[in-house]
């Protein structure tokens, strides 16, 4: 089954959302902010972290993604940023100006990628001498985390561990994410994990109707109706947490410099 990121009916899947404090603190920690003017997001989807950059003070953001419909989205939803714009292209080819770029985010890409060195040679062609290049990913390890009352997708590997297989082979494992950095000429990397907030929820149904809509979450794709509704009435069960429920995600992120 999967997701299909080029359906129209998906053009807004990844728009509802703001990136989280805790996301936003952590990159500051690692990049240095105020010294960047031109940043570039591959793998935009509808432009969540695109606009997130532009409010972190970056003066020009470029959004690129391979599915023309999400990128109308991400058009719609970063209509009053006059600093983001978006261009059609692939981590392989974005066909942008060489070194001309500061900083690149590639968030929740490199899963959907068996290339890694085509996709890092295309960031290193794109980045200024000592520019900063941020992957953000799960490890399999991350994948694997239980599920309790913050980590809500770990229910889903419980319930259905037939998923397992497939999420572990779509996901790369750290020494091969450094290793191919390092054979493509980046230096200076370093691994950090995040437990990033995805979302607070005022009450319990609220998530159940996030859940239940797949609203910027792929993973949920690869159910049928019948198996996303014997997923939700689980989580229903098993989440004892009736109001504010805080639900965080693990990710690891590699840093990198040209």
């Amino acid at each position: 089954m999967g997701m299909d990121f080029h359906s129209e009916t998906n053009r807004t899947m990844y728009t509802t959302r703001k990136a989280d404090t805790t996301w936003v603190e952590a990159i500051k920690n690692l990049v240095p902010v105020d010294n960047i003017s031109k940043a570039v997001d591959i793998g935009c989807g509808g432009g969540i972290y695109s606009k997130a950059l532009s409010d972190m003070g970056i003066e020009s953001v470029t959004g690129i993604d391979f599915s023309e419909s999400m990128l109308e989205g991400a058009k719609t939803n970063c209509k009053d940023y006059e600093n983001i714009s978006f261009q059609h292209g692939t981590a392989y080819k974005t066909n942008l100006d060489s070194e001309s770029y500061d900083f690149i985010l590639e968030r929740a890409l490199i899963h959907h990628l068996h290339d890694l060195e085509s996709c890092f040679l295309e960031a290193f062609r794109l980045l200024k001498k000592d520019g900063v290049y941020i992957i953000q990913d799960r490890t399999p390890e991350d994948c694997l985390l239980k599920g309790n009352k913050t980590h809500i997708r770990g229910y889903l590997f419980e319930l259905f561990p037939l998923l397992i297989e497939k999420e572990i082979n779509r996901r790369h494992d750290s020494q091969h994410v450094v290793q191919t950095l390092r054979e493509t000429g980046f230096k200076h990397i370093e691994e950090i994990k995040l437990w990033e907030t995805r979302a607070v929820y005022e009450n319990k149904k609220q998530l159940l109707n996030d859940l239940t809509s797949r609203t910027g979450r792929s993973i949920l794709h690869e159910l049928d109706d019948n198996e996303l509704e014997l997923l939700v009435n689980h989580i229903d069960q098993v989440l004892l947490l009736d109001n504010n429920i805080i639900e965080k995600d693990r990710w690891t992120i590699w840093k990198a410099i040209k």
